[in-house]
């Protein structure tokens, strides 16, 4: 369903992540605000830092609606939950919000001032606010899915297979979407960013992958890869499979046929469904 002009172009860009020149790919296809029957209120606070705001996307008129928590990417030291002046990630909240449910994007501390465990004490924070404020936004506190991307889905698979960021009554989520992430430390080609956020102490960090965390999780998890992503998502959704069908639990893995690193999250919201329909 990529329009063969744009299917081209993400070729030629090839197997890298290059949101720069992806945006204006999909731009066009994506609506514009005000968008018709959602309600937006920006920049929410969840927590007493700068980066503790919320976006949220209310179908108009609704109630016990499931929410969306979506975690922007930026190789854990950049990324917004919304560019001035364009439409992402406004297209993941906008969707949510057209298909039934009440769509939430976040930001969140960044290395290296924030380093191991900000991120996930962050989702968690912004998890504790849906659910105590849900209701009035139309939303089901119980219903909450936390969907993450690149830098953002790392932290999520590290948020959902360690048990110290959870309640008693679990991590507070009915469901995960992973969109290419880091799953096992001791195979991932580190690069310096990585070290930025999780420290060069090779004993600890090794403790931090989500790997197994996953495996032992009774939580429902969509994970998403692309064609066309950089070799080190590619070789991690490949130890994943390779993890879980070793622990007998062999799990799916959307592989996003034609997409990219970026155009997989970028398609959200235009008749390019390959990863939306998943979802």
């Amino acid at each position: 369903q990529i329009p063969p002009d744009v299917e081209k172009r993400l070729r030629e860009i090839g197997p890298i992540s290059a949101p720069e020149p992806t945006r204006p790919l999909y731009a066009p296809m994506q609506p514009t605000e005000p968008f018709a029957k959602i309600t937006v209120k920006r920049d929410l606070t969840y927590g007493a830092a700068e980066r503790h705001r919320l976006d949220v996307f209310s179908p108009t008129g609704v109630s016990n609606k499931p929410v969306l928590l979506f975690m922007h990417g930026g190789a854990y030291v950049g990324g917004d939950k919304h560019l001035a002046g364009s439409p992402f990630y406004s297209n993941i909240g906008a969707w949510a919000a057209r298909n039934g449910m009440v769509g939430v994007n976040m930001t969140y501390r960044l290395a290296p001032q924030a380093k191991w465990p900000a991120a996930q004490e962050d989702i968690g924070r912004a998890i504790a606010w849906i659910k105590a404020n849900a209701a009035a936004q139309g939303g089901d506190p119980n219903r909450i899915y936390l969907m993450g991307h690149s830098a953002g889905a790392s932290h999520v698979a590290n948020y959902m297979s360690h048990s110290q960021f959870h309640s008693a009554a679990g991590p507070g989520v009915a469901g995960a979407i992973i969109v290419s992430a880091f799953y096992d430390f001791e195979t991932l080609n580190a690069t310096g960013t990585f070290f930025q956020y999780h420290g060069n102490d090779k004993a600890q960090y090794l403790k931090r992958s989500p790997l197994p965390g996953l495996i032992a999780s009774k939580a429902p998890i969509l994970f998403a890869v692309a064609e066309h992503d950089t070799p080190d998502f590619l070789q991690q959704a490949e130890v994943l499979r390779k993890g879980f069908c070793s622990a007998g639990r062999c799990q799916r893995i959307v592989m996003l046929t034609g997409h990219s690193h970026m155009s997989e999250v970028y398609s959200i919201n235009t008749a390019d469904t390959g990863l939306s329909r998943e979802i």
